[in-house]
């Protein structure tokens, strides 16, 4: 059975956003955090005048090459699969305009 949500607060790109993983996740969630602001602020300094839309669109396109050309086979392992999609649903939610 997994272990019980905790939420925590992140920040991409100076949002705020609150999402729930589980409290063995949180520092590999942070880890990864840092990576893609730290890539943001690369991005912004090579490429300015952009919007920040533009910087994370960036971000996207690097961390998917990087998870690739890592793989040797061209699949990612199962446990990485789940954990993207995993991220991907609580952005998903946290960026979704509430009703």
């Amino acid at each position: 059975m997994s272990e019980e949500l905790i939420p925590i607060n992140i920040l991409i790109a100076d949002r705020t956003y609150r999402i729930r993983t589980e409290a063995k996740d949180e520092e590999v969630v942070r880890k990864t955090l840092k990576v893609i602001n730290d890539k943001i602020i690369e991005f912004k300094i090579q490429f300015s005048g952009k919007d920040m839309q533009d910087y994370i669109a960036m971000v996207v396109i690097w961390y998917a090459t990087q998870a690739a050309a890592e793989d040797i086979d061209g699949v990612l392992p199962d446990a990485a699969v789940e954990s993207l999609i995993k991220i991907e649903a609580q952005l998903d939610k946290a960026l979704s305009p509430t009703p």
